[in-house]
């Protein structure tokens, strides 16, 4: 209800857009309506049994995401993981922290010539590119996390007989999990921007290859429509990665409402 409340501010920005857009009547600003309608042509006036989805909507929005989570599901695991295990290995990550450092400050997108030398162009580029761009937020948290737990919790762990690995599993990971989850969230906004830069270069399919596309042949709308549109995907992504991490994460929001 309170979402709703706070609901009117989106329509009255679009009808600023609207009627601005109108009366400027400047091509390289077309008003929203002519946005959507051409949302509507493009992608989502399919048939029915296709989820109204056309064929340039299952031969570029589809693949796109297919890469987007595919590397964001990579970059998770392999972030979570070592983040963990450099987390309570205090010593190795006095070790590893400069390397961090360094890697993460490098923007992906200048390595994308690289990565087009090393592995040319084409999933493996593009997946690469995701990956390395949206592991470091998950890594990051990862460590503060599972450096952050409490002292207390292992040792009582300890007294109770439990093993390296079940303290892991039952201590560590559930203590690090809000670190972790906020660096998830974080990576998956990144993901959705890396994805749309990889298929900028050298790519045949995607919501980056149409954009470009679009820019190449003046065709305004669609230009607009794509930004629209990964506009829209990122929040409907946020808002699902939202739903699932209160739902994993319920007793840490209950915890902090009881504060």
């Amino acid at each position: 209800m309170t979402a709703l409340k706070r609901a009117w501010l989106v329509p009255l920005v679009v009808a600023v857009w609207e009627l601005a857009t109108r009366l400027a009547q400047d091509t390289d600003f077309p008003p929203p309506s002519m946005i959507v309608l051409r949302m509507h042509e493009l992608w989502f006036s399919g048939p029915f049994t296709r989820l109204f989805l056309t064929d340039d909507a299952v031969a570029n929005l589809l693949p796109s995401l297919g890469r987007m989570f595919f590397g964001w599901v990579l970059a998770a695991v392999l972030g979570v993981v070592l983040g963990v295990i450099i987390g309570r290995a205090r010593t190795a990550a006095d070790y590893v922290e400069p390397l961090i450092q360094f890697g993460r400050v490098i923007p992906p997108p200048l390595l994308l010539p690289l990565l087009m030398v090393l592995l040319h162009a084409g999933l493996a580029m593009q997946v690469a590119a995701i990956v390395f761009g949206v592991v470091w937020p998950v890594l990051l948290n990862s460590i503060d996390g599972a450096k952050g737990v409490d002292r207390t919790y292992t040792e009582t762990a300890t007294v109770f007989g439990l093993t390296r690995a079940q303290q892991l599993r039952n201590v560590v990971i559930p203590a690090a999990a809000p670190k972790i989850f906020a660096g998830l969230r974080l990576s998956l906004s990144l993901a959705l921007i890396l994805m749309v830069i990889s298929e900028l270069f050298g790519s045949t399919d995607g919501i980056g290859y149409q954009l470009l596309q679009a820019q190449r042949e003046f065709d305004t709308p669609t230009v607009w429509g794509a930004i629209a549109l990964l506009g829209l995907l990122g929040y409907l992504v946020n808002a699902l990665f939202s739903v699932a991490e209160r739902r994993l994460l319920v007793w840490h929001h209950h915890a902090r409402r009881t504060l």
